[in-house]
C-alpha cells in the first residue's frame, strides 16, 4: 500500500511539473514587449531575440532559465564579473551567466551582441531582415549546431514573430492599454517614465524613444528638440558621463548643439571603404572623427596631431592607420 501512495504522489508530481511548463506562446506573450525594447535599443530583430530565447532556453523551461534566469546561453567568458552557475554543455560543468530576473539576460544578450567586434557586421543589418540575422550569427560563431540558423528562423515563421520587428507594431498598440486597477501594489510599469492618470481607473506611460541607426557599426540617434543628456542617458541605461565620453564631448557640451549622438563606444577606425578624408572648410578633427564613428584620439594619432590642432582645408587625413 505504501508503494503505491509513493507511485500514485510521483505520478502527481509528474503531472504538476508538466502541466507548469511554460508553451511557446506562452513564452512569447512574456517577452515580446521585453524583445521589442531590446531592438528599439539596439537594432536586435525583436523575432531574433524572442526565437533565440525559445530555442537556448526550451521556452524558459531549461535549468540555467529556471535556476539563473538565463534565456540565452551566454557563458561567464568576457570578463564576467556577476552571479555565475554551473551546468553540463560542450563540457561538464561549465560556467554560465546568472541573473537576478529573465529582463536582465534580456539585457545582457543585447549588450553582449553590441559589445563583441565579432557581431559588428550584424548591425549593418535591417532589423526586419531576421533571416539575414539568424544566418549571420551562425556565421560569427554563436552556436556550434551547423542548423542553427534554419531552427530560428522555422520558429519566427511558425509563431509569426516577424510582426514585432515590424515599425507599425509600436509602443501605443503594446503598451497604452493601461492596467485597469486602483491597486498600487498591481500596477506594472512598463518603463521608468512619469505616469500620468488618467481617470481613477486607467493610467498611461508616455515615453520618446529614439530610433537607433548605425554608422561604422555603432549605434547613434539623432537629437530632437526637447532632449537633454539626462534624458538620453536614462533611455539607454547610461550614465551622463559615459554618453560624454562616447562622443569625445565633455561637461560644458550643449546637447542643442548636436545634430546626433552615439550611445555606444565608437570604434578605433573607420570603415573600410573609407580609407581617407579632405579636410573642407569648417571641419575639424571632431567633427571628422564624428562623421566616421571613429574615435578622436585615434584619429589624432593617424595623422600625428596633438590635441588642440587642426587640419588645413585640403588635407587629406588617415582613417584607418597611421601616415
Amino acid at each position: 500500500m505504501k508503494n503505491i501512495i509513493i507511485t500514485i504522489f510521483a505520478i502527481g508530481l509528474t503531472l504538476s511539473v508538466t502541466a507548469q511548463r511554460i508553451t511557446r506562446e506562452q513564452y512569447v506573450s512574456m517577452y515580446k514587449d521585453k524583445a521589442i525594447d531590446e531592438m528599439k535599443r539596439s537594432g536586435i530583430p525583436a523575432s531574433i531575440t524572442l526565437a533565440q530565447g525559445i530555442l537556448e532556453s526550451d521556452c524558459g523551461n531549461s535549468y540555467l532559465a529556471v535556476n539563473a534566469n538565463n534565456h540565452f546561453g551566454i557563458k561567464c567568458a568576457g570578463g564576467w564579473t556577476g552571479a555565475t552557475a554551473y551546468h553540463d554543455d560542450d563540457q561538464k560543468q561549465e560556467c554560465f551567466r546568472s541573473y537576478n530576473s529573465a529582463e536582465e539576460s534580456y539585457d545582457d544578450h543585447t549588450d553582449f551582441l553590441v559589445s563583441k567586434p565579432r557581431y559588428a557586421s550584424l548591425f549593418q543589418l535591417n532589423s526586419t531582415d531576421y533571416k539575414g540575422w539568424a544566418e549571420g550569427l551562425s556565421k560569427c560563431g554563436y552556436a556550434t549546431d551547423p542548423n542553427y540558423p534554419e531552427r530560428l528562423i522555422t520558429i519566427i515563421e511558425q509563431l509569426n514573430l516577424a510582426q514585432y520587428d515590424s515599425d507599425e507594431y509600436t509602443d501605443i498598440q503594446r503598451n497604452n492599454t493601461v492596467v485597469a486597477s486602483t491597486d498600487e501594489t498591481s500596477k506594472t510599469e512598463i518603463y521608468d517614465a512619469p505616469v500620468i492618470r488618467v481617470d481613477a481607473s486607467f493610467m498611461i506611460n508616455p515615453i520618446h524613444v529614439h530610433k537607433v541607426e548605425y554608422n561604422n557599426g555603432v549605434r547613434y540617434i539623432k537629437v530632437i528638440k526637447g532632449d537633454t543628456w539626462e534624458g538620453i542617458a536614462r533611455e539607454f541605461h547610461l550614465m551622463v558621463s559615459e554618453l560624454l565620453r562616447y562622443n569625445d564631448l565633455d561637461a560644458s557640451a550643449k546637447i542643442g548643439d548636436m545634430k546626433y549622438l552615439y550611445i555606444r563606444s565608437k570604434r578605433n577606425r573607420a570603415h573600410s571603404d573609407c580609407q581617407t578624408h579632405t579636410v573642407r572648410e569648417g571641419d575639424t578633427m571632431w567633427s571628422i572623427a564624428h562623421k566616421y564613428g571613429m574615435k578622436l584620439r585615434r584619429l589624432r594619432r593617424f595623422n600625428h596631431m596633438a590635441v588642440g590642432q587642426e587640419p588645413a582645408t585640403g588635407e587629406v587625413l588617415n582613417l584607418r592607420s597611421s601616415k
